[in-house]
């Protein structure tokens, strides 16, 4: 049988094997759907656009102090008034401790007093909103008292965004494309567990003692990973773009070559484990350990920058971090090729796969691991 021959048959053979996995399906094509679809709805999906939030004002005494604040707080466009007329400490204290309320601003009780007082529920209280309320109140506060100074400010500032992708470049860009990259690592994390069942049943000794070529075999597993990641990339790339209005800026050469070294690399991984599990649920345990670490460390759903300052040269180790940048530089960024970030990132990726393989290739040859 010729070389192509045999090679078809092993692709055919060896994607039957896939996807008769149903963890297989589970973790390379529902679980990035339903984690993208879960993750757009929650931060870009159907949210309003415009931060609104929710307040009461507790004005135990009126006096000019507390009626000129709640006039011009009245006035704040963000700000949802819960009540018409300001309400009394403890309805205040009822309303935050039931989340009814984002806040509460408590006016001063005489002129004498300069201090207003914010209440947020504890649980809330690192939050985004609370820290958006407080924001804006400071700078209420601030604009109050060169109000009450008649002092003009002198310097203002202007805030303006600029990417180096598109002007259209929004959240819903990035976890997409972020996702796509996940869902590709996994399918290379995941998909060699078939490896595994058939060390364990004694197949793969079996396979040797044949004709068939084991490169040839190698190369057919490769591929139907290689098929898996496009069915992946082209079933997220139509639910972001038709289902959340994903944009998209695709440069083709960039794409290729990050898809083409981080499946490698990511099959690589997958090989390494399946090198020295002894059982499926070994080989998938480790699989999702990995899995979740990077998901979490790699940029996928936030920028790695936001990160402690101590975490951040761990996300630069792990081979996702570099794979999640590569996969956003050509499918919204539309560049990177002639970059030498982009090479670093592909050079360590391509270490990962290097390394990986070696090792795996190692064990697998030395026959360590007995089958079961």
């Amino acid at each position: 049988m010729s070389n192509g021959k045999q090679l078809g048959k092993l692709f055919g053979a060896q994607i039957k094997m896939m996807f008769r996995e149903k963890q297989v399906w589970f973790w390379n094509l529902f679980f990035p759907i339903i984690l993208m679809v879960l993750f757009m709805i929650i931060f870009g999906g159907g949210g309003s656009s415009e931060f609104k939030a929710k307040i009461a004002v507790v004005k135990e005494q009126s006096n000019a102090t507390s009626n000129m604040l709640e006039e011009h707080l009245r006035q704040v466009p963000v700000f949802e008034w819960k009540s018409e007329q300001p309400v009394s400490a403890e309805q205040a204290d009822k309303w935050i401790k039931d989340k009814d309320v984002d806040a509460v601003i408590v006016l001063p009780k005489t002129e004498d007093i300069k201090a207003v007082e914010l209440v947020v529920n504890k649980e809330n209280e690192h939050g985004a909103d609370a820290q958006a309320i407080r924001g804006i109140l400071d700078q209420f506060i601030q604009q109050t008292n060169f109000d009450v100074a008649k002092v003009q400010p002198t310097f203002k500032l202007n805030m303006n965004a600029v990417s180096n992708g598109s002007e259209d470049l929004t959240y819903v860009d990035f976890l997409l494309t972020g996702m796509i990259a996940l869902s590709v690592a996994q399918g290379g994390l995941f998909g060699m567990v078939d490896m595994v069942d058939m060390r364990r049943k004694g197949l793969l000794k079996r396979l040797r003692m044949t004709p068939v070529k084991m490169g040839l075999f190698g190369i057919g597993g490769m591929l139907v990973r290689f098929v898996l990641g496009i069915v992946q990339i082209t079933i997220l790339t139509v639910i972001g773009v038709f289902g959340f209005g994903a944009n998209l800026h695709v440069d083709v050469s960039t794409l290729v070559v990050s898809f083409f070294i981080g499946a490698l690399a990511f099959n690589a991984i997958g090989y390494l484990f399946s090198s020295f599990s002894k059982s499926i649920e070994a080989y998938m345990g480790m699989a999702n350990i990995a899995s979740f670490l990077m998901m979490f460390l790699s940029g996928v759903f936030f920028p790695t920058s936001g990160f402690p300052e101590w975490l951040v040269p761990v996300s630069h180790v792990l081979p996702l971090t570099y794979f999640v940048n590569g996969m956003r530089d050509g499918l919204v960024y539309g560049s990177g090729i002639a970059t030498s970030e982009f090479w670093t990132g592909i050079a360590i990726l391509g270490a990962w796969g290097v390394i990986a393989f070696g090792i795996g290739a190692l064990i697998f040859r030395k026959g360590k691991v007995e089958a079961r």
